[in-house]
């Protein structure tokens, strides 16, 4: 049995979600050089240089990447041989609390969503455990936008509906919405389960690097297909025309009922901010 303190939890995570709303991925910085290879418009290309100018400046620390620091999300895998001195939840509440006030980033959460007044420290996360063996800590971090995330759609297909009706709500989801989120974009799709776990499904798939594809064959070239089928919708950078509107799909999966084909996307701008430690 191994300890850590709730008190590290809180310090590497407040560490993690600064750092990543001021530097963003080296998958995303190496997405914009990828699209300017690929981007063919000569306005999707200037807006590609200013958005890699945009994350040079924000590396330096000075500012976030983006004025909107979003809500944080939390994957939490708690090995089932680790003790924990205080208070889990608590101690990572604590980390994004401390990063989001230390860190001079925008408060963007409202206690209720229908009396709109704001909480002031960015919390409550939105946190999702499971308990997995060994004795160790991993915690996904990702600052999700509220622009982009209003652009995500779930629908409950029918099975008759199969991979063609999969693609379709997939592509025309994007089609609607794309342009309002910031593309290029970084798409999650979930596809199984029931209701709320293919929405679970296709977060955990937007938090993901879009340079790392689905372990199944059949579902690594869905991905590829629904890229390059997006990117023929001529959205572009910033939605102002283009090649390139999307980085990457990237699609999880889960059992689901007989009767059902439950599909939902989550959309994530092109800064895609996530990252994880393992302690």
């Amino acid at each position: 049995m191994r300890t850590i303190k709730s008190t590290e939890i809180t310090e590497a995570l407040k560490n993690l979600a600064i750092e990543k709303c001021y530097k963003i991925g080296d998958d995303i910085l190496r997405g914009f050089d990828w699209a300017l290879k690929n981007e063919k418009s000569e306005t999707g290309r200037e807006i590609i240089e200013q958005l890699k100018e945009n994350a040079k400046i924000a590396s330096q620390g000075i500012f976030p990447y983006c004025q909107d620091t979003g809500m944080a999300v939390l994957f939490v895998e708690v090995g089932q041989d680790l003790k924990i001195e205080g208070n889990l939840e608590e101690a990572l509440q604590e980390g994004v609390r401390r990063a989001y006030v230390d860190g001079y980033l925008r408060k963007s959460v409202y206690k209720d969503p229908l009396r709109r007044v704001n909480t002031n420290d960015n919390t409550p996360a939105i946190i999702h455990y499971s308990i997995v063996e060994g004795d160790k800590l991993k915690i996904v971090f990702g600052a999700k936008g509220g622009g982009s995330e209003n652009m995500s759609k779930l629908a409950m297909l029918k099975p008759s509906d199969g991979i063609e009706g999969v693609k379709k709500f997939v592509i025309d989801t994007v089609s609607t919405g794309g342009a309002n989120a910031c593309p290029p974009l970084v798409i999650g799709v979930g596809i199984g389960g029931n209701f709320e776990k293919c929405a679970l499904l296709a977060k955990k798939a937007a938090l993901r690097s879009f340079e790392v594809r689905n372990e199944d064959p059949f579902y690594a070239q869905l991905e590829e297909e629904l890229k390059e089928k997006i990117n023929n919708l001529g959205i572009g950078p910033n939605g102002l025309g283009g090649t390139v509107t999307v980085f990457g799909v990237n699609i999880e999966v889960f059992p689901c009922h007989l009767v059902a084909l439950p599909v939902a996307v989550n959309i994530n701008c092109h800064a895609a901010r996530h990252g994880e430690i393992v302690l």
